[in-house]
C-alpha cells in the first residue's frame, strides 16, 4: 500500500508540474503585416531555455538575403540560420527573461513568448513600447 501511494504521489507531481501547452517546439510560420508567410522557424527548447531559428523565407527578391541592417559580427551574414529567439525561460506558462531579434531592423529586444488559442504570441519590447506577433504552427 505505501509503493503505491509513493507512486500515485510522483505520477500526480511529474503530470502537475508539466505544462504541455507550454511547450512551443516545432516549426511556426511568421507573417508580414500583410498577413501572407514571411518565414518558418524551428522553435525548440535547449536545456530549459527557449530558441529560435530561422529555416526558410517566402517572397524575398533572394533566395538567402544577407543581414544588411544587423550590427557586429551579425552584419552580411546570411538571414537563413539566424537565431531570432534566443535563451528564455519558463515562468508561469510564459517563455521570458530573453531576447527576440528582427533581421528587418537589425534590432534585438526583450522577450516574451507563450501559447494562446493555438497561436505562439511573441512579444519584443523595448522600453514600455512593445509589439506583439502572432505566429501559427506549421500544418
Amino acid at each position: 500500500m505505501k509503493n503505491l501511494l509513493i507512486l500515485l504521489v510522483s505520477l500526480w507531481a511529474s503530470t502537475a508540474w508539466a505544462d504541455p501547452a507550454a511547450d512551443p517546439s516545432g516549426l511556426w510560420n511568421t507573417f508580414d503585416k500583410e498577413g501572407t508567410v514571411q518565414s518558418t522557424v524551428e522553435v525548440r527548447i535547449e536545456e530549459g531555455k527557449l530558441y529560435a531559428t530561422i529555416l526558410s523565407l517566402q517572397n524575398q527578391p533572394e533566395e538567402n538575403p544577407l543581414c544588411e541592417k544587423c550590427k557586429g559580427d551579425l552584419y552580411g551574414k546570411p538571414v537563413i540560420g539566424m537565431e531570432v529567439i534566443n535563451g528564455l525561460s519558463l515562468k508561469k506558462s510564459i517563455w521570458q527573461s530573453g531576447t527576440v531579434f528582427d533581421p528587418e531592423t537589425g534590432g534585438s529586444y526583450k522577450a516574451k513568448v507563450w501559447l494562446e488559442g493555438g497561436a505562439l504570441m511573441v512579444r519584443g519590447y523595448l522600453g514600455f513600447v512593445y509589439q506583439t506577433k502572432s505566429w501559427q504552427r506549421v500544418p
